[in-house]
């Protein structure tokens, strides 16, 4: 299938400062983000940002980039500024990689990609749960499915809740207890993107503080690709940084 990736990147953070310029290996991090989208096989990427550093980056190592306004909400109203500008055809699929994940997968963009159709708008991946803690964070985004693998709700709290099973212990899972973690990937048919940007927000999402539940509110499916393990993580503190500078340390 054709699908293309867009990657959202503000200069702005208020744990990591010009965290997309961030250096690793040579090569700022947005940069090393862009490649690793453009190894799944899309068939055109862009970088979308507000700042003419991350513009000038992009360019000097030969990645699209495209200049956006400053006061999107969101990533994904970001992306949906590029890709109307792109002209993209109605049956297009967007795919929004995040650009502080150089290590992220480029099989999981792919099979992300691939679950998007007429009638399912949008796409996501998750993956098993196995540590305990993990499910009573509220920092680890849990999701719940339907038969179809569509997502029937994101939650911070543990969902599904074993009733019967965390009665008894919540030091470990009961059995056949398998809760999902919501991965921060997205992607999108093209007349659904155009659509986002309109939406109202929702009071669940404001609640939860999770911009997808406008998505669900609205009546529209997410379909959720469960990869079986978890992703690399992306980078949002010096401490994350530092890792992924060593893992391109070792690589090389």
């Amino acid at each position: 299938m054709s699908f293309i990736a867009i990657i959202p990147a503000r200069l702005a953070s208020s744990r990591l400062p010009n965290k997309p310029l961030a250096d690793i290996g040579g090569k700022p991090m947005v940069v090393r983000t862009a490649e690793q989208a453009l190894l799944s096989g899309a068939s055109a990427i862009m970088v979308a940002t507000d700042h003419a550093d991350i513009v000038a980056a992009c360019e000097a190592h030969g990645v699209p980039v495209c200049m956006t306004r400053a006061d999107h909400p969101s990533g994904t109203d970001r992306i949906a500024e590029v890709a109307a500008s792109m002209n993209l055809a109605d049956d297009a699929v967007i795919v929004n990689v995040q650009g502080d994940e150089p290590l992220i997968d480029p099989a999981l963009i792919t099979a992300t990609a691939a679950l998007v159709n007429v009638n399912v708008p949008m796409a996501t991946a998750a993956h098993p749960i196995h540590a305990v803690e993990d499910a009573f964070n509220p920092n680890v985004v849990k999701v719940v499915l339907d038969k179809h693998g569509r997502a029937l709700y994101f939650s911070r709290a543990t969902i599904p809740w074993h009733r019967d099973g965390f009665a008894v212990s919540r030091e470990q899972f009961p059995p056949a207890y398998a809760p999902l973690r919501h991965i921060g990937l997205y992607a999108y048919r093209n007349d659904f993107l155009k659509k986002y940007p309109q939406l109202a927000v929702s009071p669940l999402e404001q609640i939860e503080a999770l911009e997808q539940l406008r998505v669900l509110w609205h009546g529209y499916a997410i379909a959720v690709h469960v990869t079986a393990s978890s992703p690399a993580p992306g980078v949002d503190t010096a401490e994350d940084l530092e890792r992924v500078r060593q893992f391109f340390m070792d690589k090389n």
